[in-house]
């Protein structure tokens, strides 16, 4: 196993890929307790569950089944998010904690119980999983059936760690799916059908003192599937970035890699969030291909800091973005143009798609 190792003035950081370098010659099979829960015993760990579909009605829905999320408190009670964006463009979102003890998670494989809402994955006959995501929260149910038409994937070994206690895993367990199943709003119930994702996160340690900023997105064509994440870490803790990158081609995952050059457009203030974000952002891999993402529209923006009842006062506020800064959170519609460099040549592509950004500082 390589691994490539930065110094960094408060710690080390480690991006465990299989190697050459910041890549993988070879992918890491993935096995059912890639997907399950990982124990850890810090007061620090977390872990959730990450699905989204966008399906034939114009509806985007998203499901999260969380252990504890990073920004939660330590020893808090588990919880599920449940997020709609309708075809007009609005949206609906629910969240309910639960006891400890209306929750369980196995270490095995993905099966995952908050309340009534379950997630679980299936074994088929081609080889391929299928995710089945129960869920439902003050008049929405969710009853779909992600089917993998991409194998799943994570970077490297799945854990970036930061010095001897901390760690960031990433696992996606469908890059991309065929969805099935029913979706309720309010009593009304579609039939649909669709494309999805599925990931998983698991770690341990206090990352809004270790990351600033994150993108996040992935883009589908009829022929290619990319997902991409780019992580920057506080200066003091050495500027790092982290870009893992997969690329697919129909069924088959044809690059793996972490040497991807990640450049932002101009900023842009946006009041809602109250910070700015880039007009355009651009991701290369040397000798592999280009992408570019032209933003033209802010689906979601949220100052993080509302997410805290004390500092919402307008007398506060102020004090506290003068302390821990401006954090947002960005989800985002672009145009993509593509460009893919094969053996025959450069593959063109463009299209749209959803991405995001959340910045902590």
């Amino acid at each position: 196993m390589n691994g490539r190792k930065a110094t960094m003035t408060a710690t080390d950081i480690v991006e465990v890929w299989n190697g050459p370098g910041r890549g993988d010659g070879e992918l890491t099979p993935i096995e059912p307790h890639h997907n399950a829960f990982h124990p850890a015993a810090s007061r620090l760990a977390f872990e959730h569950w990450y699905f989204d579909a966008h399906l034939d009605t114009g509806h985007v829905v998203i499901g999260f089944l969380i252990k504890r999320r990073p920004e939660d408190l330590p020893l808090s009670r588990p919880w599920v998010e449940m997020i709609v964006y309708a075809p007009d463009g609005t949206r609906r979102q629910v969240s309910r904690r639960y006891p400890h003890s209306a929750a369980a998670f196995s270490p095995d494989a993905c099966d995952v119980r908050i309340g009534d809402n379950t997630a679980r994955t299936e074994s088929h006959d081609d080889g391929l999983p299928t995710h089945h995501l129960r869920m439902a929260e003050d008049g929405l149910v969710f009853d779909l059936r992600f089917h993998n038409e991409v194998p799943g994937w994570m970077p490297g070994k799945g854990e970036t760690r930061f010095g001897g206690r901390d760690s960031f895993g990433w696992m996606v367990a469908a890059p991309r799916a065929r969805v099935t199943g029913t979706i309720e709003l309010d009593g009304v119930r579609h039939e649909v059908t669709g494309r999805g994702y599925h990931d998983h996160n698991w770690g341990v340690g206090d990352m809004k003192k270790i990351i600033e900023r994150w993108h996040w997105g992935r883009l589908y064509v009829e022929d290619y599937s990319l997902l991409f994440a780019s992580v920057l870490t506080q200066q003091r803790k050495g500027g790092h970035e982290i870009n893992p990158l997969m690329l697919a081609n129909h069924t088959d995952i044809v690059l793996s890699t972490g040497e991807t050059v990640l450049t932002e457009g101009p900023a842009r203030f946006d009041a809602t969030a109250g910070r700015t974000y880039p007009e355009w952002v651009e991701l290369r891999v040397p000798g592999r291909l280009e992408l570019r993402l032209d933003i033209t529209r802010v689906i979601h923006a949220h100052d993080l800091l509302d997410d805290l009842p004390v500092v919402r006062s307008p007398l506060v506020k102020p004090l506290v973005h003068r302390l821990v800064g401006h954090p947002g959170y960005f989800r985002f519609e672009s145009t993509f143009e593509l460009s893919v460099h094969t053996g025959n040549g450069t593959a063109q592509r463009d299209g749209t798609t959803l991405h995001e950004l959340v910045a902590l500082t």
